[in-house]
């Protein structure tokens, strides 16, 4: 019996082969590669295709932007890198300190800016909270004692007006600091008299007692005419006109105004004229 024998060991791989400087095409490649009539016979085919418009115009715009592209990429001078770098310094730079006199100027307006808002707003609370109200000028009392003309055109006269003055408010303390009324026959003046300042408490009525006199005052002719007529019939028409310069207080807040009153009268005739009819209005 032979004895066993052990198997050959396995022959070691073969290397790849380097590759060749020449390019030797492979069997497949040769198989694909066409041939020179199959070449002739493609470009021939190709150089019958001719590329429509908008395909041309595609291709031109293709070829600007990159041409764009490419300026953009590549600088055109060489210190371009550098005078971007000294702009980002000088943005980047510390600005100067403002003028110490330009914060006191936006200071002094944001005080006064303050200031206005607080007023306005502590106004419209005293206006919805006390609700002011206009005093009244009325009267129930006036006497035309005389009327002389000593010449054409040349009145004298006598008429005492008692004006009741009454502060509406229940909060408000009125003071009329100004006050001037004034007798009209028509639109002219034929008296003025001027009243000593008083003070009203809230809720109060007073009684003011206005004398006036008209010593020499020229009438228009037609006005003078008009009066003797009015004096022979029985009824005159005089008018009461008010000037005030009120002051309103409320604690230790006080604001003031111009009011206007006057009252159309309708009086007898003379020496004992009293009062037959009366209209009379107040506003500011």
């Amino acid at each position: 019996m032979s004895p066993l024998m052990s198997p050959p060991p396995p022959s070691p791989p073969e290397p790849p082969e380097a590759p060749s400087v020449y390019c030797t095409p492979s069997p497949q490649s040769k198989a694909t590669t066409p041939s020179p009539t199959t070449r002739s016979f493609l470009s021939r085919q190709h150089s019958y295709i001719k590329p429509s418009p908008l395909t041309k115009h595609v291709l031109s715009r293709l070829q600007s932007s990159n041409s764009t592209i490419s300026n953009v990429l590549t600088p055109e001078f060489p210190h371009e890198h550098d005078t971007t770098k000294s702009r980002v310094r000088l943005l980047l730079r510390k600005h100067r300190r403002t003028n110490p006199a330009v914060w006191c100027v936006a200071i002094i307006c944001l005080i006064f800016c303050l200031l206005v808002i607080f007023f306005g707003i502590a106004t419209l609370i005293i206006f919805l909270v006390v609700k002011p109200k206009t005093p009244i000028l009325d009267t129930s009392h006036a006497t035309l004692n005389g009327i002389y003309f000593d010449s054409p055109g040349h009145f004298n006269g006598d008429f005492t007006f008692i004006a009741n003055f009454s502060n509406p408010n229940k909060k408000l303390d009125v003071k009329f600091e100004h006050a001037v009324m004034q007798l009209y026959f028509k639109d002219d003046v034929i008296a003025t008299q001027s009243i000593q300042p008083f003070s009203q408490r809230s809720k109060e009525t007073g009684v003011v007692v206005i004398h006036f006199i008209s010593s020499l005052v020229t009438l228009p002719p037609s006005y003078a005419k008009e009066l003797q007529t009015q004096v022979m019939s029985n009824k005159v028409l005089y008018s009461v006109r008010g000037t005030f310069k009120v002051r309103a207080s409320w604690g230790a807040v006080h604001f003031s105004y111009w009011l206007h009153g006057w009252c159309e009268l309708q009086m007898s005739s003379p020496p004992s004229g009293s009062l037959m009819a009366r209209t009379c209005k107040t506003k500011r």
